[in-house]
């Protein structure tokens, strides 16, 4: 299983057909996430995720174990403005793969950064032969919903996939799922 490497450069006027960028804000390269990320990957983590952020030890680890399905945006200046990590191919997931985090920063949301990270990682899982992926969002985000659900995810289980105290009491999330093979 090997991925080539992706670094893409675009910017969000590009993207969604303006015709002036967006003043200070610098075009973003998608790529793959380096050692030397480390760092800003965990300062992003816990300025978006906060109390629930992976501990630092757990990011790096996550790197050496999913390189390759971990991808940043990076705005060139040091900073990275989002991410997308995607567990893979270990002897208990088969072919099957896990979402373990989508950040966007927050005043880079609405842009459609997390459809990019989204829609970049599944086509990395799709020609690396995985067939099914898996995520878990907090049942109130409904914009994280709204994104997955139309990227074709769907609740898996009963109950629209909800998992009571899924991650300790009063932890609920919501299970969906993507058949890549359909």
């Amino acid at each position: 299983m090997t991925a080539e490497p992706l670094e893409r450069s675009w910017g969000r006027h590009e993207r969604y057909g303006r015709t002036a960028p967006l003043p200070d804000t610098p075009p973003l390269v998608l790529r793959t996430a380096r050692e030397s990320d480390l760092p800003e990957l965990r300062r992003l983590d816990r300025e978006v995720f906060r109390e629930v952020a992976y501990p630092g030890f757990l990011l790096r680890q996550l790197w050496d174990m999913y390189a390759e399905h971990f991808l940043v945006l990076d705005d060139g200046a040091g900073r990275l403005r989002g991410y997308v990590l995607a567990a893979t191919r270990t002897p208990a997931l088969g072919p099957d793969s896990w979402i373990l985090g989508l950040c966007v920063a927050r005043d880079r949301r609405r842009g459609g950064l997390g459809r990019e990270l989204m829609t970049e990682v599944l086509e990395r899982l799709r020609r690396d032969g995985v067939e099914r992926v898996r995520l878990t969002v907090e049942p109130a985000n409904r914009a994280a919903l709204l994104l997955y659900r139309s990227l074709g995810f769907s609740p898996e289980g009963p109950d629209a996939g909800l998992r009571r105290d899924y991650f300790g009491p009063g932890m609920d999330r919501r299970i969906l799922r993507l058949d890549l093979t359909a």
